[in-house]
């Protein structure tokens, strides 16, 4: 699968347990008070399940299917089995009709990203520092990019439409 035509990209990174999350969900409702169509991607290291043991789509994938679809008339699911890690912009290419993807995870993928980061769990930044555009933290970090408060996500979302949506 060839992506192409793909929106802006932009991850939202830091160690586990930081608050990218929670981060992240102000920041998609400020980017959404503003008007513009979000898409997200959860990026885990770890395998997941989303087919409930003993539903239809469990027993489907069960029985051998190697993709599922989920479908209703507001909703769609769809699970695949895969031989390897889609990249990132395979997973992007599927959210459809979408001004701007936010990733979570991803740190190692070659995108844009926004460090989350707070002062208990180490300073260190995990990214690499030439991919960083902002970072959120609880204290002051050394590096040329802006840098906003953990709950600044009206300063975020204004700084990603002046760099990623005009």
């Amino acid at each position: 699968m060839k992506a192409t035509n793909l929106p802006p990209i932009l991850s939202i990174a830091g160690r586990a347990k930081v608050g990218k999350t929670t981060f992240l969900v102000k920041l998609i409702a400020e980017l959404t008070s503003r008007g513009h169509r979000v898409g997200v991607i959860k990026h885990s290291i770890h395998a997941f399940d989303l087919a409930q043991p003993g539903k239809d789509t469990w027993k489907h994938t069960q029985a051998g299917a190697v993709a599922v679809a989920f479908a209703s008339a507001r909703e769609l699911a769809l699970t695949r089995q895969l031989d390897r890690e889609a990249d990132i912009d395979q997973v992007a290419a599927l959210l459809g009709d979408v001004d701007l993807i936010l990733t979570e995870g991803y740190k190692r993928a070659h995108k844009p990203k926004i460090e989350v980061s707070r002062q208990e769990l180490g300073t260190d930044l995990v990214c690499r520092r030439d991919e960083i555009v902002a970072v959120v933290s609880d204290h002051p970090i050394d590096l040329d990019v802006p840098r906003f408060d953990l709950d600044d996500a009206g300063g975020v979302a204004t700084l990603i439409e002046a760099r990623f949506l005009s």
